[in-house]
């Protein structure tokens, strides 16, 4: 299947593919891959098999099954779904199974999707590399030695290496985009608020986002439109119009201004990704869109102002697994206070148990001010700049990470290093920005460089037609990586 999504959805429409068949083939590239990429923490095959043949039933007798009617999908191990494991890559959910399946996965599955797989993350989504999961670490298609990103590194090594599938990640200061980058594949983290966030697994909630990874900025306008609008199950999900975002990612981006921030090409971006993004600038214009500087003079307290907020909203929702009502429960306790030290002790891996800590200091009685309360000012500062640039521009666009994918153990004994990969993704979820990655060159070691582009809030419409435009111009979301499963390259 070396085809894109909406070519398997109209060979199923047409009748020269079932939907059985799209999902033995997605089944066989995903098995392919995986021993090498340890991408999917679940495989789904008998669950699939059974969806796709209800898929093929209904096609036969003449019903309408959806607009994604057997396309396979596979699903961020932190978003809840009925069958397979939503652990979040943590010890202290190690095997649970939902009762009930997110807002957005409902709405895939109810267009007829098919879902084949979980796909693993950085435990609870903190990480960017996909090292901290306490199941397996998940390697690069591009370079097997290196990380693909994270937290939906999973989702993005298996992209990177198979077709005609569609992938759900999450996204709270750069979890979609950044992977995306490293992998080589095209990454969107909505408006927050366009998509439900029911069923996933809080990590940050004013920063969380579930969003695609794709091969192309059209099969993310896809699977955004099945997933987008308001939810009674949300609170903060926004009741705004859901456009035909594949129609409109497809009208061209002549006279559409673009802005470039210095901010956002700080002096830790390598050259080679500098001059990838810079190219990639060069076709925008060359299709007729106007480029102009703009000012974003707070994007550099974006990072701390990030790690305090996410940190704080993070050690408030993890404090529900406590040993007692479910998860993880400590055989080494004595008394009930002992019980909720083992049990979290036990449970949560390094990486979060460091951010519950600095979460809780920031909150703690004395600190809230110096700290929490600072870090809130800073992001309304943050927003009201990208109000002010987004006022004179359609987007802004910059690198994804300042770096390309980095070797495997690099960076874990370093946390500081690691954090340093997010600082051009997080400002978006601090501003509460749609905002997409999509791969514009390759490094002289042949890793792919992102190019990232941000959006006015409810215009993701925008920002996928900007994306839709540079790849019906270029090839760089085509290439193939070293370990795929249809050309061999190492999967097969």
């Amino acid at each position: 299947m070396t085809e894109s999504v909406f070519d398997t959805r109209d060979r199923i429409r047409a009748g020269e593919l079932s939907a059985a068949a799209a999902a033995e083939e997605a089944l066989r590239q995903v098995e392919a891959v995986n021993p090498q990429l340890e991408a999917a923490t679940d495989i789904l095959r008998e669950d699939a098999l059974a969806q796709a043949a209800e898929i093929d039933r209904r096609l036969g007798g003449g019903e309408e099954p959806g607009p994604l009617a057997g396309i396979p999908f596979t699903v961020k191990s932190n978003i809840c779904t009925l069958g397979g494991r939503t652990s979040a890559a943590s010890r202290i959910i190690e095997g649970h199974v939902s009762p009930y399946e997110a807002t957005a996965v409902r709405r895939l599955r109810e267009a007829g999707a098919v879902c084949v797989a979980k796909t693993n993350l950085d435990e609870f989504g903190m990480g960017s590399s996909t090292e901290n999961s306490s199941i397996k670490v998940t390697k690069n298609p591009w370079k097997t030695t290196h990380v693909p990103g994270g937290s939906s590194g999973g989702a993005a090594a298996l992209c990177s290496a198979t077709r005609g599938m569609l992938h759900l990640g999450s996204d709270t200061g750069g979890s979609i985009r950044q992977p995306a980058s490293y992998c080589g594949v095209t990454g969107l983290k909505p408006t927050y608020g366009r998509v439900s966030r029911y069923g996933l697994l809080a990590f940050a909630s004013s920063l969380d986002q579930i969003g695609p990874l794709q091969h192309s900025a059209l099969e993310c306008a896809l699977v955004l439109q099945a997933m987008a609008g308001v939810d009674r199950m949300d609170c903060t999900s926004r009741d705004v119009e859901v456009k035909d975002y594949v129609e409109s990612a497809s009208r061209d981006i002549s006279g559409l201004r673009i802005g470039l921030a210095p901010e956002l090409f700080p002096e830790g971006v390598e050259a080679e990704v500098r001059e990838s993004v810079e190219r990639g600038i060069e076709v925008l214009r060359g299709l007729g869109a106007e480029v102009k500087e703009v000012s974003l003079p707070n994007a550099r307290y974006a990072n701390p102002a990030y790690v305090l907020v996410s940190a704080a909203e993070a050690s408030s929702n993890l404090a529900r697994y406590d040993g007692v009502h479910f998860g993880h429960r400590s055989k080494n306790a004595g008394d009930l206070v002992e019980l909720y030290k083992s049990s979290r002790a036990e449970g949560f891996g390094p990486e979060v148990k460091r951010r519950i800590m600095i979460g809780t200091f920031v909150l703690s009685s004395g600190y809230y001010d110096a700290f929490y309360l600072k870090a809130l000012k800073v992001r309304k500062l943050i927003q009201q700049d990208f109000e002010k640039a987004l006022g004179e521009v359609d987007a802004v666009i910059c690198p994804t990470s300042p770096i390309t994918a980095f070797p495997i153990g690099e960076r874990m004994d370093d946390p500081m290093k690691l954090y340093a990969v997010d600082v051009l993704t997080v400002p978006a979820n601090l501003a509460s920005l749609p905002a997409l990655s999509m791969p514009c060159g390759l490094s002289g070691e042949g890793l792919p460089v992102g190019m990232q582009i941000y959006g006015r809030q409810m215009e993701d419409d925008v920002v996928l037609r900007i994306a839709n435009a540079f790849q019906s111009e270029t090839d760089h979301h085509l290439r193939a990586p070293g370990v795929n499963a249809w050309d061999g390259g190492g999967g097969a």
